[in-house]
């Protein structure tokens, strides 16, 4: 099994201060926790926690960036001062490090501005994805020096999104989501990986790229396969074939699932729950309810409003099955250490490996969506809304995207279309049989057995 550098350099640096995992959930958590502490003040980490804002034209964007010039500089400098740490103890030298960030930071931030475009929506901009097609782009038709390869730290980057992802995601929304959603949410999850998996199986493909390619399939597409990727220790090319068939399927769900729902006069809610269940990728989920829930109120027989589409889709998709990201990635790290390796090597499993290969960003996960759970305790969903949301977790959902937008344009740069073209009929198989399953199984919950709930949806 291929080895990446980020396992090379710990296996060599066996102390926990070596290790992206565990700087991954110290840095995830001080950012929650000082945003906790100017949240208690009564002010906010936005003022360094700074995005593109939405934008129409060029004369807005220009403003915004004469506005904000000073805030960007210094979210890099703090970027760069808490990365280079981070690589310094890794094994990293600085002086490789910081010029490579600082590309990488550049190129990010136009990226990030594209996806916040007024458009964005409309053609599946969202940020993470536009960072990966950008890296195959320039890495396959333009292609970089080495020396760039310093910063491309794909899974830390990942990690540390899924940390603070955790802290955007408080146990409480799943009480105010509904016993409904969740339950809608975990069997498609589990029906969604299990045939891919098994499929890939049957196949004769590895267990690590089955899992990769279930991971992205039953719970938020790139997000989950670069997790599991690395919480099987799947080989490099793993995590591109899963990416590459999400983002192809994303695109044509984003088409074909509102024009089927229009046809069949779905009403918002129960398309949105539709979509929710089946598309893979966040962004372009969002994009496919949007564009149905603006049919509501046209005068051709869509019942229900906008709103209930994006609230059913959230439900399911970003709170119902992207929380699945930290279960599945414990449960296949469990399994790949004390099943598939040990049948590798025929040796037995030790208590202190199983501990050592657990990826401890499930606990930064986990530990921030308690601390966020705490924090919001008490407020209803109409306060979180306008008052925990915007000053807490708004900044720290804008940090979350910088660190997947890094993560996808490191995947990008260290991608080559021939290691993908190389892998053949099987994945794209075993992940289209998922997508029909996915499909079919996502309208009999929505229409069929949970339809009436869905149909009367509360968006306040």
């Amino acid at each position: 099994m291929a080895t990446t550098i980020t396992e090379t350099t710990q296996l060599k640096n066996p102390s926990w201060w070596a290790k992206e995992d565990w700087w991954a959930v110290w840095l995830g958590l001080a950012i929650v926790a000082v945003a906790y502490g100017f949240y208690l003040s009564g002010s906010s980490i936005s003022w360094i926690a700074v995005a593109p804002g939405k934008w129409s034209t060029l004369s807005q964007l220009g403003t915004q960036f004469s506005k904000n010039g000073i805030k960007y500089v210094a979210l890099l400098a703090a970027f760069l001062v808490l990365f280079t740490t981070v690589a310094t103890f890794i094994g990293q030298k600085a002086r490789e490090f910081i010029p490579s960030f600082i590309f990488i930071f550049v190129l990010s931030a136009i990226i990030y501005t594209v996806g916040n475009w007024g458009q964005a929506n409309k053609y599946n901009l969202e940020p993470p994805l536009v960072a990966l097609l950008a890296g195959l782009i320039i890495s396959n038709l333009i292609g970089l020096p080495r020396w760039l390869d310093a910063s491309f730290r794909v899974e830390f980057y990942i990690k540390l999104g899924i940390v603070l992802l955790g802290a955007t995601l408080p146990f409480t929304l799943i009480i105010w989501a509904g016993p409904v959603a969740i339950l809608q949410a975990s069997i498609v999850s589990l029906v969604t990986f299990f045939v891919i998996f098994l499929t890939a199986r049957k196949l004769g493909l590895d267990h690590r790229l089955a899992a990769v390619l279930g991971a992205g399939g039953a719970v938020c597409g790139v997000s989950a396969s670069i997790a599991v990727a690395g919480a099987v220790r799947a080989k490099k090319e793993h995590p591109p074939i899963a990416i590459s068939l999400v983002v192809l399927w994303a695109i044509v769900l984003i088409f074909v699932l509102p024009l089927v729902c229009r046809a069949l006069g779905l009403p918002t809610g129960v398309a949105g729950a539709w979509i929710g269940t089946s598309e893979f990728a966040d962004a372009a989920g969002l994009a496919a309810a949007q564009s149905y829930g603006g049919l509501a109120g046209h005068h051709i027989g869509i019942a229900g409003t906008a709103d209930q589409a994006l609230a059913a889709y959230t439900l399911i998709k970003v709170i119902g099955r992207d929380i699945w990201i930290g279960i599945w990635s414990f449960v296949l790290a469990l399994i790949s250490v004390t099943v598939w390796e040990r049948n590798e090597t025929n040796s037995k499993v030790q208590v202190g490996q199983i501990w050592w290969r657990f990826p401890k960003f499930v606990i930064g996960f986990l530990i921030a969506s308690i601390l966020t759970t705490l924090i919001v305790h008490g407020n209803t969903l109409a306060n979180y809304n306008t008052l925990v949301k915007p000053s807490l977790i708004l900044p720290i959902t804008a940090l979350r995207t910088w660190a997947f937008t890094f993560s996808f344009l490191s995947i990008g740069l260290t991608t080559r279309f021939r290691d993908l073209a190389s892998t053949g009929f099987k994945p794209f198989a075993a992940f289209t049989l998922g997508v029909v399953v996915n499909v079919a199984l996502g309208y009999f919950l929505s229409v069929v057995v949970f339809g009436h709930y869905w149909s009367a949806i509360v968006t306040h």
